[in-house]
């Protein structure tokens, strides 16, 4: 008979943002009246930019013409986007990364979740929490975790990320294979200093640990002290990916296009102590199962690294960012203390009382929509997470909303 991979079975019975879609659903089928504004979903409300169309169409209509069409495209991405993230990401700020280490794909949530595919089942992993749910389920899937209990799966070393730390965890006394990080923060906002980052290297390294970094939120960053890549950290070539993506940076979420940056030098063991380096593995795993993104969709992309497409690009984040400055001073201002918000898009407010009841109170109150800080972990416990990621007029509606019942939200 057929059988399941059982591990499926060991997943918290609901997706975080199912969940929460599920709730919303049943509200609006009960009010259909009532105007719901969301401030959940990570997802961006602003359009293409001129020049990200414009190359976009251009590649279009090369698809129409027979002396300009092309079908499948290289299994790891075009010359021509790989060599402009390698310069414009990476080298201009002082980080040595190849093209040939580029490897691109249709989304980082997609990169984040397979890359542990290329490690074997028994190794120690560290997650920190709260975390974006996609690094902790995917392990559950392939087996690397006990059973659920207590809000947590067993065999995972967890990183608890709370005020007291600034939400940037330090790395464990104890030693572990495979760390995952996020920063700017996903769903905190925190960020982390150059010395809190090369502390991770040095842990790496005289671990033989590997660091997932994910930094789909870099182009918020405002602060120059703050690193920009974890390939600007000495060292960290040898124990380091780091993914990226064009969702947040230039608003590809329905467009789909992201990066992986996997150093040469960067090495995985077998069970003899033989070393084995991890862009061959993943170059074997993309060539596999993956046919590569769109050549419009690359060259749209590309043009995001063209002066006209930074320019629109950093207009991007810069109004998410103006929302998220007005979102965290006005929830200060009714009492919620906020991290995150400065060099990140998204708010983490402290709400003082069970996240989920927040959740279906400031629904039944106010009709806006937030994410609740246990979806993310047990350390999210008494918070919620707020994206930026919508228009100014929605923004400032779902605030006035709030005030108008803020004193029934802190009860």
């Amino acid at each position: 008979m057929i059988r399941i991979n059982e591990n499926y079975t060991k997943l918290v019975s609901t997706y975080l943002f199912s969940e929460v879609a599920r709730r919303v659903d049943e509200f609006q089928k009960s009010h259909p009246d009532r105007r719901i504004v969301r401030l959940g979903i990570g997802d961006v409300t602003l359009p293409l930019t001129p020049a990200v169309v414009a190359a976009f169409q251009a590649a279009v209509a090369e698809m129409g013409k027979d002396a300009t069409f092309r079908g499948y495209g290289p299994d790891l991405g075009y010359d021509f986007l790989r060599k402009a993230i390698a310069e414009g990401d990476f080298r201009a700020h002082g980080a040595e990364v190849s093209a040939e280490e580029v490897f691109i794909s249709d989304g980082s949530k997609c990169d984040t979740a397979n890359i542990q595919e290329l490690f074997a089942v028994d190794i120690r992993i560290a997650i920190p929490d709260p975390v974006y749910p996609v690094y902790v389920d995917t392990n559950v899937m392939a087996g690397r975790t006990g059973p659920w209990r207590d809000g947590r799966y067993g065999g995972v070393i967890y990183l608890d990320c709370t005020e007291d730390n600034g939400f940037v965890p330090d790395p464990p006394r104890s030693r572990v294979d495979l760390v995952y990080l996020c920063f700017p923060n996903n769903p905190t906002g925190a960020t982390i200093t150059r010395a809190q980052l090369a502390a991770w290297v040095s842990y790496a390294r005289a671990s033989r640990a590997l660091i997932l970094y994910d930094a789909a939120y870099v182009s918020y960053i405002r602060d120059e002290s703050l690193p920009q890549s974890i390939f600007e950290i000495p060292g960290s070539r040898e124990c380091a990916i780091e993914f990226r993506s064009f969702s947040k940076t230039a608003g590809f979420t329905g467009t789909r296009c992201a990066f992986t940056v996997i150093p040469k030098e960067c090495m995985a063991w077998d069970a003899e102590g033989g070393a084995h380096p991890l862009h061959e593995l993943w170059s074997r795993r993309m060539s596999t199962k993956f046919n590569g993104v769109s050549y419009p969709v690359q060259r749209a992309a590309a043009a995001v690294y063209t002066p006209q497409g930074l320019k629109e690009t950093r207009g991007l984040s810069d109004f998410y960012l103006g929302n998220a400055k007005i979102i965290r001073d006005r929830m200060t201002g009714m009492g919620f203390p906020c991290i995150g918000g400065e060099d990140s898009p998204y708010i983490w407010a402290q709400v003082k009382m069970d996240s989920w009841k927040f959740f279906d109170l400031l629904l039944d109150k106010a009709g806006v929509v937030v994410t609740p800080g246990a979806g993310f972990g047990a350390c999210g416990e008494g918070y919620a997470r707020i994206s930026a990621f919508n228009s100014r007029e929605k923004v400032e509606l779902a605030m006035e909303k709030m005030e108008a019942v803020a004193s029934e939200l802190r009860e």
